[in-house]
């Protein structure tokens, strides 16, 4: 719509000063000589544009003039309202921050958006925490944003995956929430002192992500950093994130299913399971369903199986056939008293004693 063209242009030019028509187009979808027209319509409305043609020209405001209006859509007012996720908010110590936020912004707006606005929080509310996370400790959260907020450096242990630690100088480029997981994204530089005096240089050109929650100590140094104008965060961690899926290794199962697991595929593997089973072959005689999942591992398929329990059995690969029937059979050993056991054990065992203890895996 024009009127939504219009409120644009006037937003543009007050946030970003004078810009081309030809920038004003890229940015709005439309051609030059539309904003030409639009700039004309926003000048017969009395809103006191200048549009010059030709090198060195462009589009801008009077010096001095700003608007307040807020020109939000009720599709705005939706999406304002859904982009706010209260548990990051919380921990970064800005939940009354943006509370406060809400209720400016409802005062502001016309009556008929205050009514979307209240029906958006009391219908919709959006929960960021899935239901097996454990919460994770994070102590320096704080400091972290401030290091981020004045673009200064950050000395810190931080421990490992392995669980060794490492000291660390970083140059903090931002903070990501994935989920309930912070992570702390920069640049790692080495510091040494060169003829007495503070010599910092990179130790590598590559970003890096850190786990918050693996911040062992933190020390927020007096030194600041340039940041890159061009680094755009939002942008990077997705691509690190594709670069990060891609890089998992995948080890794929096939396994028959009895019918009383279906329903719970959802809560295990997620609802990306449904789509599988819909497109795998139909049950068996017995109603038994072949489905091919995907895992890390053949340590961490082992595991999954055995929690299946007796409802489940590995038709490949033939190595975690094996590798279950090791693990089950020490599984029966252990609840049987017995130190040691392998797959002649699992065969001599009573069939019922077997069964029961597999299944309570």
């Amino acid at each position: 719509m024009r009127a939504d063209r219009l409120l644009a242009i006037l937003m543009l030019l007050q946030s970003k000063g004078r810009m081309t028509a030809r920038a004003l187009a890229e940015e709005l979808e439309v051609s030059e000589r539309t904003v030409y027209r639009d700039m004309e319509a926003l000048g017969m409305a009395g809103v006191p544009v200048m549009a010059e043609r030709g090198p060195g020209g462009g589009c801008a405001l009077l010096d001095g003039y700003r608007t307040n209006l807020t020109g939000l859509t009720e599709g705005e007012v939706r999406a304002l309202l859904m982009s706010r996720v209260t548990g990051p908010l919380a921990e970064l110590g800005m939940h009354d921050a943006g509370e406060a936020a809400l209720r400016k912004l409802s005062a502001a707006l016309p009556a008929p958006h205050r009514h979307t606005l209240e029906q958006m929080r009391a219908r919709i509310h959006v929960d960021p925490a899935g239901w097996a996370h454990l919460d994770e400790p994070v102590p320096y959260l704080a400091l972290a944003q401030e290091a981020v907020w004045q673009d200064r450096r950050l000395r810190c242990l931080y421990r490992r995956e392995d669980g060794s630690r490492v000291r660390r100088c970083l140059e903090p480029y931002g903070l990501v929430a994935k989920g309930h997981i912070w992570y702390l994204v920069g640049v790692v530089v080495d510091q040494a002192r060169v003829y007495g005096v503070a010599h910092v240089r990179r130790a590598r050109h590559q970003i890096y992500t850190f786990r918050v929650s693996r911040l062992v100590e933190m020390e927020l140094l007096e030194e600041t950093f340039t940041r890159p104008d061009d680094f755009d965060l939002r942008g990077w961690w997705a691509e690190w994130c594709q670069a990060f899926q891609a890089s998992l290794p995948r080890y794929d199962v096939t396994l028959r299913l009895a019918p009383d697991l279906v329903p719970i595929l959802s809560r295990l593997f997620g609802e990306g399971a449904h789509a599988l089973l819909a497109a795998s072959a139909p049950p068996d005689a017995e109603g038994r369903l072949m489905i091919t999942l995907p895992f890390d591992s053949a340590d961490a398929a082992c595991r999954q199986v055995l929690a299946l329990g007796a409802g489940a059995e590995v038709l490949a690969p033939a190595e975690l056939r094996d590798l279950v029937l090791d693990s089950a059979a020490r599984v029966v050993a252990s609840y049987l008293g017995r130190e040691q056991a392998g797959p002649a054990d699992y065969e001599s065992a009573p069939q019922a004693a077997v069964q029961r203890e597999v299944q309570h895996v």
